[in-house]
């Protein structure tokens, strides 16, 4: 089964997706695809069907989401809880993971014509080699097309506070949301978990503190486009309450980090200060100058930890060459 599919909507669905077009739509959206099991015991099939009905699903979801101009979509696939299911169970989503992603590079026209960039979040240590190394190939083919999270992003800035590419006084909130494993995406407008299950499960916790959450109670083999169009008019009739709780958030970030700035500067003029108390002109000017240096360490610990993942992807597809 292709991860790209092709086709077109029905006239039914095209004139649904032309209505919520009319209005915002989400420019990122989040899935946690929760059923699976319980689709295949509905059904009397075995787990591992049921696991691959759900993939099917993913394939047939990004599909609606590339008609409604969703470009950006996050999904949630194996926790380090799912760990503690059957050896039996877990072995068989490894292997249908790799498969997937195999196929996913058996695509790479399809891919690129579409502009699709494999991203993966988490800590990919914990799958065995071989899927990582897959994982790493699929995320370096698609990285130039263009169209337990949070402990990691704390000990990434831990990091560069040891290796001495940033300030103790640099680390902020914003800084940490730069660390996430999807800093390089925004946070997603619309977060969908199926099953009816009304619970994060750990997933984009921080990512989603001020996005559109919807609980559906079908189970995601069962998923339809009506049920995306719900989902999404969900979004759509609190738009704006979202906006503004960012726009609050934004702007209280500033305030701490203005803030934050402000008491390093004053505590350094008190310890490398000729005793004079500076006029308001040079107190700005202070700030100015510590602001930009902070800044600049900033970009330059970001850089680094960005050529730190790249090397762990690089590194692995070299020892898959040599294997």
């Amino acid at each position: 089964m292709s991860w790209i599919r092709e086709g077109e909507l029905n006239l039914i669905e095209k004139i649904s997706a032309n209505v919520l077009k009319a209005g915002p739509m989400p420019k990122h959206v989040a899935f946690i695809m929760d059923g699976n099991r319980r689709f295949a015991r509905k059904k009397n099939m075995g787990r591992q069907e049921g696991h691959m009905q759900g993939f099917n699903k993913l394939a047939e979801t990004l599909r609606w989401c590339k008609h409604l101009n969703i470009p950006e979509v996050t999904v949630y696939a194996f926790s380090i809880e799912n760990f503690k299911r059957t050896k039996d169970e877990v072995d068989g989503l490894m292997e249908l993971a790799k498969q997937k992603f195999e196929r996913l590079l058996e695509e790479r026209d399809n891919l690129e014509k579409h502009g699709v960039c494999i991203r993966v979040l988490g800590d990919l240590n914990m799958l065995p080699l071989d899927l990582q190394q897959v994982i790493a190939k699929a995320v370096l083919t698609t990285r130039v097309h263009n169209k337990y999270e949070i402990t990691n992003a704390v000990r990434e800035m831990a990091w560069g506070v040891e290796q001495g590419l940033i300030k103790a006084s640099d680390v902020s909130e914003p800084l940490l949301s730069e660390c996430l494993y999807s800093n390089n995406s925004p946070n997603p407008d619309l977060l969908i978990r199926t099953s009816g299950e009304v619970r994060l499960s750990d997933f984009l916790l921080w990512q989603t503190s001020h996005s559109c959450l919807v609980f559906q109670s079908v189970l995601w083999p069962e998923y339809s486009f009506w049920n995306l169009c719900e989902a999404i008019l969900q979004y759509q009739l609190n738009h704006k309450s979202i906006q503004k709780a960012r726009d609050l958030h934004r702007e209280h970030q500033a305030s701490l980090q203005l803030e934050a700035d402000r008491a390093c500067v004053a505590e350094h003029l008190q310890h490398h200060g000729n005793g004079k108390p500076l006029d308001a002109q040079r107190r700005q000017e202070a700030l100015l100058h510590y602001t930009a240096c902070r800044e600049e360490r900033v970009q330059d610990f970001l850089e680094s930890l960005k050529h730190k993942r790249d090397s762990y992807f690089n590194n692995l597809c070299s020892e898959a060459v040599l294997a």
